[in-house]
């Protein structure tokens, strides 16, 4: 893979999901949480002077950053999400934006905190060259973000019934480090972790990703499940997928990465 892209990303379908999707977001987002808790672990000790959440979604991790900075900054790309977070913390300084075209001066930032944001981004090399315009020489970038091999279960069940992508795709794990690298960032811890979730049945795995706005958005799309008869067929797909266990799993492989400028 020699383009540091991640596909063809609508922004303005991006944010109208999230941004609908934010009023009941946490009700549906506990696999959000646990990989920010863990992210959260992972910031340099010590007070940072400015701190970015990016892509902060309802603010839900915006309580834990604010101890650890003298400035907390918040940016979404869905105004319906900072409405949200607004409403969680007031203490931040709340930005609605792009990713990959901060409305951030240069050297501007201690720390870049995000957890599960830029795979949203359509360009690595735009997202990286940004971000590393705004931190500081010494500054962090501290983030999670999905790789290949997540929602592979769903993927496999929708290639039973054709060849669209239902499934957004996700770069492999060592590809982003070295992207990362390669923009002139030097690694200080690095890992990969598999968060597998199980359900009942598809309705509530389709509802769940549905709730926290995490619906299919590049590639090459066909719209809708197409009818009672097409849920029924991608049903039984996934059926042949049941776990031991009795539940229909979905998987999510995490990349966690605490990067220096």
């Amino acid at each position: 893979m020699t383009e540091m892209t991640v596909g063809a990303v609508d922004k303005q379908a991006l944010a109208l999901r999230f941004g609908h999707a934010a009023q009941h977001y946490d009700r549906y987002a506990r696999f959000q949480q646990d990989v920010g808790q863990h992210l959260l672990s992972l910031i340099p000790d010590g007070k940072h002077e400015v701190v970015l959440d990016l892509g902060c979604g309802t603010g839900f991790f915006l309580q834990s950053l604010q101890p650890l900075s003298e400035q907390l900054l918040a940016l979404d790309l869905a105004s319906g999400m900072l409405h949200q977070a607004r409403q969680r913390h007031e203490q931040a300084l709340f930005l609605c934006g792009d990713a990959e075209q901060l409305p951030l001066a240069a050297a501007s930032l201690d720390v870049v905190f995000s957890s599960l944001a830029i795979q949203w981004c359509h360009s690595y090399t735009d997202l990286l060259a940004e971000l590393y315009r705004v931190i500081r020489p010494g500054g962090y970038l501290v983030f999670a973000t999905l790789c290949q091999g997540s929602l592979d279960e769903l993927r496999r069940a929708w290639a039973c019934l054709d060849s669209f992508d239902h499934v957004n795709y996700f770069v492999p794990e060592p590809q982003l480090r070295t992207w990362s690298e390669q923009q002139g960032f030097r690694c200080v811890h690095w890992e990969s972790r598999k968060h597998g979730l199980q359900y009942q049945n598809l309705r509530d795995l389709l509802m769940g990703l549905k709730g926290i706005g995490a619906s299919q958005v590049s590639g090459v799309r066909q719209g809708g499940l197409g009818g009672r008869e097409r849920l029924r067929r991608l049903e039984c797909a996934y059926e042949q997928q049941r776990d031991l266990s009795g539940f229909l799993p979905l998987s999510y492989e995490v990349c966690y990465g605490v990067l220096v400028r």
